[in-house]
């Protein structure tokens, strides 16, 4: 049995100026935002390591977890909270983004190596101008990111 951790990079695209984004730490009504960023007309990065468990030899893809993590077992995510869901009150926007996990292989975590992560690029803007929410459409998935 494999336990590991591994780093993952979220880049969010252009995202809606003058409001607040971070990630989700903890689930339910017990969690935190952290990594509070307002965007300007950069993109946004959010780096955070999540763990890594199982056994290659038995399962077709790795369980992830950690603080970050959430979701059940054949459907994880991590939420970039917006907004008044990360403590903005000078806002209209209470909007949180769904990044999938899924389609992170064990093929991309052993090809991880010194300071490589796995990195992904999401549009920060939705269709209605305001903050992109709800699950990420396209999702162009997980890429590793050599330093």
């Amino acid at each position: 049995m494999l336990e590991s951790e591994i780093t993952l990079q979220i880049i969010l695209i252009r995202p809606t100026p003058e409001v607040v984004f971070g990630l989700q730490k903890g689930a339910g009504n017990n969690y935190e935002t952290v990594q509070k960023q307002i965007s300007t007309s950069n993109d946004l990065s959010f780096t955070f390591s999540i763990k890594v468990k199982g056994d290659k030899a038995k399962e077709k893809i790795p369980k992830l977890s950690g603080s970050f993590v959430q979701g059940p077992a054949d459907n994880k995510f991590v939420y970039i909270d917006i907004g008044t869901y990360a403590d903005q009150s000078d806002t209209i926007w209470s909007r949180r983004l769904k990044i999938p996990l899924t389609g992170i292989t064990w093929k991309d975590i052993d090809s991880l190596s010194g300071n490589s992560i796995l990195q992904a690029s999401v549009p920060g803007t939705g269709r209605d101008g305001g903050p992109n929410c709800a699950t990420v459409k396209p999702f162009g998935g997980w890429h590793i990111k050599h330093p």
